[in-house]
């Protein structure tokens, strides 16, 4: 099974800096629970090519992800692809931002479920887990990001 979740909301930060923070997936941690611990290879301002490493917690079992950057448009879009191998990777993802007239930016983020092997048993669950979640995942990126920016 494959399907999509996906939230939006509005951050109190301007676009290019809400882009900065989105784009250096170091900040993970700070908005999802489940990041364990995530680095940045090459150890170099993000661009398309950039594989971020990390280890979650999902269901109470460690795994470890790998997502390379495959579009990178600031301060505006930010796509992903899951190369790890698990049971249910992200095979697409991504942020799309808008400056608000205001100074705010509205941001969606959207991740796309696959199931591999018995893994395809298990997405709909994940799926239906990820869709519940979205508002929250989405209120958490918000607080983490102006958490993290200075505001103006």
């Amino acid at each position: 099974m494959t399907g999509q979740f996906e939230a939006t909301f509005e951050v109190d930060r301007p676009v290019e800096e809400v882009f900065a923070f989105l784009a250096d997936g170091r900040n993970d941690p700070e908005f999802s629970p489940r990041v364990l611990r995530i680095e940045r290879v090459p150890d170099a301002p993000t661009a398309v090519g950039t594989v971020f490493r990390s280890t979650v917690k999902d269901a109470g079992m460690k795994t470890a992800r790998e997502f390379r950057v495959t579009a990178l448009e600031a301060p505006v879009k930010i796509r992903w692809a899951e190369v790890s191998k698990n049971l249910i990777t992200a095979s697409e993802g991504g942020y799309d931002l808008e400056p608000l007239t205001d100074g705010r930016t509205r941001v969606r983020i959207y991740n796309v479920l696959e199931g591999h092997g018995v893994g395809r048993l298990l997405a709909g669950l994940a799926l239906a887990a990820a869709r519940k979640d979205a508002p929250g995942f989405g209120a958490r990126i918000k607080a983490a990001a102006e958490a993290g920016i200075a505001p103006r």
